[in-house]
């Protein structure tokens, strides 16, 4: 007998495909963990320290040549890319020894290239030290984030809910910072913004999933919590669903157009969204189910023993 009308009735809490889950994302963490560990990130200039130039050419700029010219006044670990359009240039150099004025007259000198007007539009110098506190910062933060969560949700609705929220969002945390390993990509504080974005947009599907699980467990009597937990995953499925792919039409716009500036912002995001709606089903009530969560859970302890007699 259907207790409740909707219109997918998937068996997403099995046991088979809670272990498949497991398993896929055991190796996804492993796999980024080992990355992390031998190959490490590719740090930007806010982490590392350096300098950082943006730079507009009159006409459409020869990435070959800039970094020929760069490589010839001795800058040979520079990384020149075009930021937004084919006339504008992003330039990132490791910390160098000297005084910030003459470096940055040098510089404009050897962009200009064969007697070019450039237009040197910003010039950002950062120490190692303040690279060494920003790491330090994003870190805490990330922590700090986790913790108050991990309250929040125990305080909304219970330790074993909160402990599959807290689960689930460091699995994200962990095989989003780990895409970008695998892959070498390029990770600054603009990626930080982005894991903590993916952070909040995970947790708010947690939260409303774990609503309806916790509104189901009242309401259908007499069935499990797998097959409860299953009716209202499948209740919020299509909200998820439309939610996601509209949130990634407009990541993937942002991808394509934004320039190689705002790619890894995006692809951080996308990343994220995409692990972010798997756990929610496959880690956060997983987890939750894992430790035996139920309706009683939910309950309010009875505080007079002389009334357990007289509960139905």
């Amino acid at each position: 007998m259907r207790l409740l009308k909707h219109k997918t009735n998937i068996n997403f809490l099995g046991l088979t495909r809670r272990r498949i889950a497991l398993g896929v994302s055991l190796l996804a963490i492993t796999v980024s963990i080992a990355s992390l560990s031998i190959r490490g990130l590719e740090f930007g200039i806010d982490f590392t320290g350096g300098i950082l130039l943006e730079v507009g050419y009159p006409q459409a700029a020869d990435l070959e040549s800039i970094r020929g010219n760069l490589a010839n006044a001795g800058f040979s670990d520079a990384q020149v890319q075009l930021f937004g359009t084919e006339t504008d240039v992003l330039v990132r150099l490791p910390p160098t020894d000297g005084n910030a004025e003459e470096i940055r007259d040098e510089l404009r000198t050897t962009l200009a290239g064969n007697g070019e007007t450039v237009d040197l539009r910003r010039v950002e110098f950062v120490s190692p030290q303040v690279g060494e506190e920003l790491t330090e910062q994003g870190g805490l933060a990330m922590i700090f984030t986790l913790l108050m969560i991990f309250a929040y949700v125990m305080f909304r609705f219970q330790w074993k809910f909160a402990a599959g929220a807290v689960a689930a969002l460091v699995h994200d945390v962990i095989v989003t910072v780990g895409f970008f390993s695998i892959f070498g990509l390029p990770f600054d504080l603009t990626v930080v913004a982005a894991v903590l974005a993916v952070i909040g947009y995970s947790l708010n599907d947690t939260v409303v999933a774990f609503d309806r699980i916790r509104e189901n467990f009242f309401k259908l009597r007499g069935i499990s919590a797998e097959d409860s937990m299953n009716t209202s995953i499948n209740e919020m499925l299509a909200r998820t669903l439309i939610t996601g792919v509209t949130t990634l039409l407009v990541l993937v716009a942002l991808l394509v157009l934004g320039g190689e500036s705002i790619a890894p912002f995006s692809i951080a995001l996308i990343v994220g969204i995409v692990v972010g709606t798997y756990s929610s089903i496959y880690t956060a009530s997983a987890t939750a189910l894992l430790l035996g969560v139920n309706a009683q859970d939910l309950l309010e302890p009875v505080k007079d023993p002389d009334l357990i007699d007289d509960l139905p």
